[in-house]
């Protein structure tokens, strides 16, 4: 199980059925339009309300989830991407909210990956991990189910690279990316099919590994819609 704080999180957490619990503190106003149909609701007082806060302006709404099935169906799904050690819970969440934005089919998460239901993670995703399937996978085993499938792999790195903008856009794909500091590990990059990039025209090094892949994304994904 895991806890979400604020109305934003607690209201996606009830629409996704996933909310098991609801806890608030008698200053707070339940919104009448929450479907709590079945949800046990627990009024705590206000210094409990903010033991339980992990924020510094609680708004002293809670509920208590329960995880996702670690389990992928990998049937009539186009689009995936794959997370190699990533190590930030505000990059991880801020990737999950931007793949469900972009139409991502399933995040596969690999060794060395912050915990999904780290509390940054959970609400730096704005309640997206509710409406994806994200996994946790071996990203060598989870590679060789997708080439049984012919999905084609794109590991991300400037070495053998192409530009994203110079690539013909795949009807499916399966995007690495990678640890903010040493990117995709070699071993996966040896199993990719082609290594793209986000070109640089400034002066900056790199991009911040959730902007980057929210271009890589939506260049890749958009261009097939």
């Amino acid at each position: 199980f895991f806890l979400v704080e604020g109305i934003h999180l607690v209201e996606e957490a009830l629409q996704s059925k996933m909310a098991l619990e609801v806890i608030f503190s008698g200053d707070i106003q339940i919104p009448e339009a929450w479907d709590l149909t079945g949800i046990p609701l627990f009024q705590v007082s206000k210094e409990i309300a903010e033991i339980l806060s992990q924020t510094q302006s609680s708004q002293h709404v809670y509920a208590v989830c329960r995880k996702q099935a670690n389990a992928l169906h990998w049937q009539d799904q186009r689009y995936f991407l794959l997370v190699d050690a990533l190590q930030d819970p505000g990059n991880l969440g801020t990737i999950i909210r931007t793949a469900n934005a972009v139409g991502v089919s399933a995040i596969i998460l690999g060794d060395g990956c912050v915990d999904l239901y780290n509390d940054k993670t959970v609400r730096a995703s704005q309640g997206s991990l509710f409406h994806l399937p994200v996994v946790s996978m071996n990203l060598q085993e989870a590679i060789k189910e997708l080439k049984k499938r012919e999905i084609p792999i794109y590991g991300t790195a400037l070495t053998n690279g192409q530009s994203v903008f110079a690539l013909e856009a795949p009807v499916a794909f399966a995007l690495i990316v990678g640890n903010e500091g040493n990117g995709v590990s070699k071993q996966l990059l040896q199993e990719a099919d082609q290594n793209i990039y986000v070109p640089m025209r400034g002066q900056a090094e790199s991009l911040n590994v959730s902007v980057a892949t929210a271009v890589l994304l939506y260049q890749l994904i958009e261009h097939n819609e």
